[in-house]
């Protein structure tokens, strides 16, 4: 059976009510159709200009209701979390080994800063070192380098010699990685990678008995 075909009567009425300003959503509750079948039909319609100012200020108001109740979750959210904590930070680096790490030692790449800075700080309850840390960087070869070593070095606080050489893939391909992703490595890893993964097969268990 095709698609019903939106009736005519109301591909006029959806037309009418666009240019006196209505919303998308108010149009969509008057004509009881779905937001997608209005847009459809109001895109080439232009809005009566003494309705322009009543439709513009009807969209900020939108925008203005999304920041704040944006606004409200990350106040909500600061609530929630509080200052984080050790047993935290071990509960958090067992979900990023869990969903990023390698599955033969203590090995994570990824392509966010500040999940691989979350990694390195949290590790060091494990008694991992500086020392023991070597990162190494993956780009294209129409990215500069030095560049994203300055970039990996500076937001990971990792000096640059603890970089081991980088892969530098070829193709001229745009990245939507300014500076590529970065592998983070644990040296020596042995005893605190069979922990880590201890810890998250245990949770794995516990989660199976909720």
């Amino acid at each position: 059976m095709g698609k019903l075909m939106t009736p005519q009567k109301i591909i006029n009425k959806i037309i009418r009510l666009r240019e006196k300003g209505h919303t998308v959503s108010e149009i969509s509750l008057s004509i009881n159709k779905s937001k997608s079948v209005v847009s459809k039909y109001i895109q080439n319609v232009d809005v009566i200009f003494k309705y322009k100012e009543v439709l513009k200020r009807k969209q900020g108001g939108s925008k203005v209701r999304s920041e704040e109740s944006w606004n409200e979750a990350k106040s909500f959210a600061s609530k929630i979390l509080g200052k984080i904590s050790k047993r935290d930070k071990m509960i958090l680096l067992m979900g990023i080994y869990w969903g990023e790490g390698t599955k033969k030692e203590l090995n994570v790449i990824n392509s966010d800063p500040i999940l691989l800075f979350a990694f390195i700080n949290f590790i060091e309850q494990f008694g991992v070192s500086k020392d023991r840390i070597r990162a190494s960087i993956r780009i294209y070869d129409n990215i500069d380098y030095m560049k994203a070593l300055s970039f990996w070095s500076n937001i990971l606080k990792l000096n640059k010699n603890s970089f081991y050489k980088p892969e530098i893939v070829k193709g001229n391909k745009k990245s939507k990685f300014k500076f590529g992703m970065c592998r983070i490595r644990v040296e020596k890893s042995s005893r605190e990678f069979k922990l880590l993964i201890s810890l998250i097969n245990n949770a794995k268990e516990q989660i199976m008995l909720l």
